[in-house]
């Protein structure tokens, strides 16, 4: 049986969103070394996991293999579930008293989904996902994002300039909508230079946990 989110306390659940070339695998890295050196028991992760579902998802998204957005959103959706609820997942870390980091979650599939079909479905099969202990979004404008992306040999379906702009745009309506359903956002300045935006992450993290985070 999948644990009962309600019988954990999700503060020490932290994600990151942003668009494609905001940084925010990077900062992932950094803040994990930071946890390390503090001594502070964490898991990090990412979605699309490692998992079957996962390595489905990212098929699709190399364009290795063709779905309908529809198909995409259920897989999103499916892989985040066992991602929250399987053996060794999530809940599993928080249970155990880590805190857990992961790189992308419920918003994520709100603006990226919620673009190539529509936002009722995405809406639909995250709804019953739990709310992080924080969610720090790394603002970006997307011709800087786009710009960064293109020192990459390739890139993936989302990452067009068209597409980014309106994940952009349904980033911003799923904000608005999570703060009013009373989720813990802050927003970060993703365009600021690197070790900028590490100071405010680590200034924010430690923080939300109380604690002191200094860079390597």
């Amino acid at each position: 049986m999948p644990a009962n989110d309600s019988d954990i306390d999700l503060k020490n659940f932290i994600v990151f969103e942003g668009i494609d070339g905001s940084g925010t695998t990077t900062q992932l890295g950094r803040l994990t070394h930071a946890l390390e050196a503090a001594g502070i028991d964490h898991y990090a992760t990412a979605e699309p996991t490692s998992r079957p579902e996962g390595a489905l998802i990212r098929k699709i998204l190399s364009g290795a293999l063709d779905a309908a957005p529809g198909t995409v959103a259920h897989l999103f959706a499916a892989d985040r579930y066992e991602h929250l609820y399987g053996a060794g997942g999530i809940l599993a870390h928080l249970a155990a008293g880590r805190t857990v980091i992961c790189d992308r979650y419920v918003l994520s599939s709100l603006a990226y989904q919620g673009t190539t079909c529509g936002p009722d479905l995405p809406r639909f099969l995250n709804s019953r996902f739990p709310a992080p202990g924080l969610t720090i979004y790394f603002a970006i404008d997307p011709e800087q994002s786009m710009a960064r992306l293109g020192t990459r040999g390739t890139l993936e379906i989302y990452e067009k300039i068209h597409i980014q702009k309106s994940v952009c745009a349904r980033y911003a309506d799923a904000i608005s909508e999570a703060r009013e359903a009373g989720w813990n956002i802050i927003e970060l300045d993703a365009a600021a230079p690197a070790h900028e935006v590490t100071e405010a992450l680590f200034a924010a993290v430690g923080s939300h946990l109380g604690v002191r985070l200094a860079p390597a």
